[in-house]
């Protein structure tokens, strides 16, 4: 779909565009200095912004180093928080901060991940070494860069970043007239290219085929519908097919939302968006709330929204006079899985 202030917005992301190819110049000219971690680092990333799967990714990511036996620390910028500088969210044994105070994402890979050590920091170097400083002892045997494809001043062991199979990329446009954070040619910095959220396979097929033309490996998978969740309980998955919802999140990609209930035989008889990230407020839920009781339906939202509704203690008490889910999601690979494992273990194993 093409931005009606596609005209205005242009100059701006010309300008956006040169400061983006200055600065990676200055990287790969050496004026910038890029700082060699004493662990090794995987980076997730992506080239535009929100809606990519990432964070289900890394999730996945995490899972697979522990069950090689490596224990990873995450380290994320946290966005949206309300805290700055660097902070230790979990320290492998406690959650220390909540959603409020390390972001909607961290935190809920936090508790996904109890035993694994967890810090938000914006200058990703200074979070490493406070890793190095707090956890001298039980130093982790990896970080993990979350959303660092931008963030070059860490080298980094193994570079991944993830393509929407679903956005038309080839005509993507820059930040602010669209939504890429650097020209799509960027992407051969990168070691492995992961082809997500595939809902068309020959689609994909084809864009993975231009891809490969880079000569980067490339992963294709797709984000699955999991578990529908009720709010404040840890519970299996449960039948939920007919259920009838208002779907309501803040997320970058809510088509992808909307396929998912779909799949699980959830009827989206109403549905609210929002802003990735956008904090909620009784202004903006209780429209939601009034409609969602006068139809007779239940309220589902994502994961990730669940965490950041957690810190707002008010208003899930509100919320909760009505039947209230979240929907968890996964990565599921369609081909390559084998590619990223064995990119993985070496970086692990080295």
């Amino acid at each position: 779909m093409s931005n009606p202030l596609s005209p205005l917005l242009k100059p701006a992301a010309a300008l956006y565009r040169t400061v983006v190819r200055m600065r990676n110049l200055g990287f790969e000219k050496k004026l910038f200095k890029t700082w060699k971690a004493p662990l090794p680092v995987v980076s997730i990333g992506n080239i535009s912004a929100g809606g990519t799967g990432k964070t289900p990714l890394a999730d996945w990511i995490i899972n697979y180093c522990l069950s090689v036996g490596s224990e990873p620390a995450l380290l994320s910028r946290g966005y949206g928080r309300t805290t700055k500088g660097v902070q230790l969210v979990s320290d492998g044994q406690r959650i220390l901060l909540d959603s409020r105070e390390a972001g909607d994402e961290t935190s809920m890979l936090a508790a996904r991940n109890p035993g694994i050590i967890v810090v938000v920091a914006e200058k990703r170097k200074e979070g490493v070494e406070f890793i190095l400083k707090r956890f001298g002892t039980r130093m982790p045997s990896l970080i993990i860069l979350d959303d660092a494809f931008q963030h070059r001043q860490i080298a980094r062991d193994l570079d991944i970043v993830i393509i929407n199979a679903a956005e038309p990329y080839c005509n993507a446009r820059m930040l602010p007239e669209g939504r890429l954070r650097e020209p799509l040619g960027n992407i051969r910095r990168a070691g492995l290219i992961v082809l997500n959220k595939i809902t068309d396979r020959n689609a994909a097929d084809a864009i993975a085929c231009d891809l490969k033309k880079t000569g980067i490996p490339v992963v294709l998978a797709k984000t699955e519908a999991g578990e529908l969740v009720p709010f404040g309980e840890d519970a299996g998955e449960r039948n939920m097919n007919g259920i009838r919802a208002f779907a309501f999140a803040g997320i970058g990609s809510p088509e992808g939302f909307l396929g998912s209930l779909k799949e699980k035989g959830i009827q989206v008889e109403a549905h609210r968006f929002f802003r990735d990230h956008e904090p909620y407020s009784g202004d903006k839920l209780l429209p939601i709330l009034l409609e969602a009781e006068k139809k007779g339906l239940s309220l589902v939202t994502t994961e990730k929204d669940y965490f950041r509704l957690l810190s707002e203690h008010e208003l899930t008490a509100t919320l909760s006079v009505l039947p209230c889910y979240y929907l968890k999601i996964s990565t599921r690979f369609l081909e390559g899985e084998e590619i990223l494992a064995s990119m993985l273990n070496k970086v692990i194993f080295s």
